[in-house]
């Protein structure tokens, strides 16, 4: 089973780095551009319409909202366009993971995590007018 779950994610990104390479084409339509850069960054945002710790449904928009959009923005862009971007997806899956832009990228959430709640923190404390 771990095996075809790897295939599937490894395919899922694939048409996700596919989607996001039509959306930065010229040659697609400005709202086809706008649904796939909906899609995409909703694939790798880390947020979800519904959270994965809620059981069952909580994979649901996962498992429905992605594979309906790719399957919509595939079908509403242009062949030859797709053809250009699965071509460069292919190649940007090849390429070696940076892992210092990871850390980098997980600093800057940590940071921000700490400033957010800091100022929670001093905006709930008593005293403040409220």
């Amino acid at each position: 089973m771990m095996p075809s779950l790897k295939s599937w994610a490894r395919t899922l990104k694939q048409h996700t780095l596919t989607v996001y390479f039509a959306a930065r084409d010229p040659r697609t339509p400005l709202l086809v551009r706008l649904l796939a850069l909906m899609v995409a960054a909703y694939a790798l945002s880390p947020i979800d319409l519904i959270p994965d710790f809620i059981p069952v449904i909580g994979y649901l928009d996962d498992l429905l909202l992605l594979p309906l959009g790719l399957w919509l923005v595939v079908r509403l862009t242009p062949p030859e366009v797709i053809a250009n971007a699965r071509q460069l997806a292919a190649q940007a899956t090849e390429r070696p993971v940076s892992r210092g832009a990871a850390v980098a990228v997980v600093g800057l959430w940590v940071v921000l995590a700490v400033i957010a709640t800091r100022w929670a923190v001093d905006w709930l404390a008593p005293g403040n007018g409220r």
